[in-house]
């Protein structure tokens, strides 16, 4: 009986036409990551977020999402690179990206709007995808953030893997990072990284500044996988948890409300 290597070989040549080097494994890269500057999620993803990649942040509201995307901005745009934020429901408040550290002058905004005489929930989701897809190609931008967060999953899925595919394309020509925020995973296998991202706990009593947000992170997908574990052989549970402070501070000026963003709890008079 012929051995296993006799019987590669033997496979091999009569493939080696139509498929090169069939059995043989594909060379493991190095992934190029820039970090969250927070560490719990560093470590999950080895480094940090991939670099010409789509990386997908899912989760309900008050999950850790934009705490998360804001915070990888505040590094990427302090260190002098220009990000982009495609804000489909114009959801995001610029006085909590300023106070979560992003430097405004480096960050474009594009606010998507629905001008309609109708409510459309395509049309502003229409708007954003043609936006991320122009920024795409024009490059120059470190990271880009298409925030997702208040669409309808049903919405969200109607976006063609085509789109999804033509994106991460783009990204990987421009070196772009570009996080997608959404309820759900969308972009499906065009996604390098998707994080499941849930929330713990949150602080109790009337405060102008909310600190200590406990959140939690899972990798559901990633191209840059957890080392195996020694002792079982298996891959490490990819989880984390880490603590967000306030997204803004507002002097105290009457009755307080909190209001939920995506991840960020603001608390305004």
């Amino acid at each position: 009986m012929p051995s296993a290597s006799a019987l590669r070989i033997q496979i091999e040549h009569s493939l080696e036409r139509r498929f090169p080097a069939a059995l043989s494994p594909i060379p493991r890269t190095i992934v190029e990551t820039a970090a969250t500057s927070i560490p719990e999620v560093d470590r999950v993803l080895n480094g940090g977020l991939p670099v010409g990649a789509i990386s997908e942040i899912t989760g309900p509201v008050f999950s850790g999402r934009t705490s998360l995307a804001l915070t990888f901005l505040a590094a990427r745009t302090h260190e002098g690179c220009v990000c982009a934020w495609v804000d489909v429901h114009d959801a995001l408040d610029s006085e909590s990206a300023a106070a979560n550290g992003v430097a405004l002058r480096q960050l474009l905004w594009i606010r998507c709007k629905n001008a309609g005489p109708s409510a459309n929930p395509w049309a502003p989701l229409d708007q954003a995808i043609r936006a991320t897809d122009l920024l795409l190609q024009a490059g120059g931008f470190s990271a880009l953030v298409l925030d997702l967060g208040s669409t309808a999953p049903e919405h969200g899925l109607r976006i063609p893997l085509a789109t999804w595919f033509r994106f991460r394309q783009a990204a990987d020509r421009t070196r772009c990072s570009l996080l997608v925020l959404a309820q759900q995973p969308l972009a499906q296998s065009s996604a390098a990284v998707v994080l499941e991202c849930a929330p713990l706990k949150a602080p109790s009593g009337n405060q102008t500044v909310l600190a200590n947000c406990g959140y939690q992170l899972r990798t559901s997908r990633s191209a840059n996988p957890a080392p195996l574990s020694i002792a079982t052989g298996q891959r490490k549970p990819p989880a984390s948890t880490w603590l967000a402070t306030a997204a803004s501070q507002r002097e105290n000026r009457g009755p307080l409300r909190q209001v939920f963003v995506s991840g960020m709890v603001e608390a305004s008079a």
